[in-house]
């Protein structure tokens, strides 16, 4: 038998007083206490300066790395919301389209849940690059590559204290790294959700128009990506898997 819903359109909060918020609704949460379990836990909580001023102050690490390469410590944050809401989120919707793509039996070792929030943060550490090397409209000197790649340790220390488990602060702090460069002088284990967020971060990059380049289309993006792969340096199985998301249109077109 079929239910007719058209009544329930006058029962949407504030348009009656059938329902009372306050003695109800008020009461009704997602978790065990009055805050809503889902907010406590999303790591979109992280990007908050105040947050991230508590980082800063309770990691010796942090201030060690901005002491001895003369950073100011001043945070980014236009361009960490920026990231949080363009490239991070579009990485984060290119992995887990490699992620859908890839053999069952891969697929099965894939967390996906971990894998969302190391791409949403995986440049988290960028918030106190300073945007003049960030945003440099040309190629960057040696000391402004120095600086720049110092985003992965500063994004891990500051998380590092943050409830994230290991897998997600590994992404975190080792997403430019590919399996063979992690062989040695590493001491960690590049599981498949980092290889993952290796290729995803890439491609989104390499789609996306910067201040120093234009976008690549999809097709240029991946014969770029299919060098690294003759290099033994991405896994053909991600590989096909991302060329399957973007023959599906699964993987975003990004112009920005």
């Amino acid at each position: 038998m079929g239910i007719d819903l058209s009544s329930l359109y006058n029962f949407r909060v504030g348009s009656t007083p059938k329902i009372n918020i306050n003695s109800y609704g008020s009461r009704v949460t997602f978790g065990n206490s009055q805050t809503d379990s889902f907010q406590i836990n999303s790591p979109a909580r992280l990007f908050n300066e105040v947050e991230i001023k508590n980082m800063i102050a309770t990691s010796p690490e942090v201030k060690k790395i901005l002491s001895e390469n003369k950073i100011s410590g001043n945070l980014n944050m236009a361009e960490l919301h920026a990231l949080q809401n363009g490239h991070c989120k579009d990485t984060q919707d290119v992995a887990v389209a490699i992620a859908n793509y890839l053999p069952p039996a891969l697929k099965q070792q894939v967390n996906i849940r971990d894998l969302k929030d190391g791409a949403l943060l995986h440049d988290f550490g960028k918030v106190l690059i300073p945007a003049e090397i960030l945003n440099k409209n040309g190629r960057l000197t040696d000391d402004e590559h120095k600086i720049m790649d110092l985003h992965t340790e500063l994004g891990y220390y500051l998380l590092k204290n943050s409830g994230l488990n290991d897998s997600v602060l590994n992404m975190v702090r080792y997403h430019h790294d590919n399996y063979l460069k992690t062989e040695t002088g590493k001491n960690f284990v590049p599981d498949i959700n980092l290889q993952i967020l290796n290729i995803a971060d890439k491609y989104s990059a390499l789609t996306e128009k910067r201040v120093y380049k234009d976008a690549y289309d999809s097709k240029k993006a991946l014969m770029v990506i299919y060098g690294d792969v003759q290099r033994g340096e991405v896994h053909p199985f991600l590989f096909n898997a991302l060329v399957k998301a973007v023959s599906a249109e699964q993987v975003p077109v990004i112009v920005k």
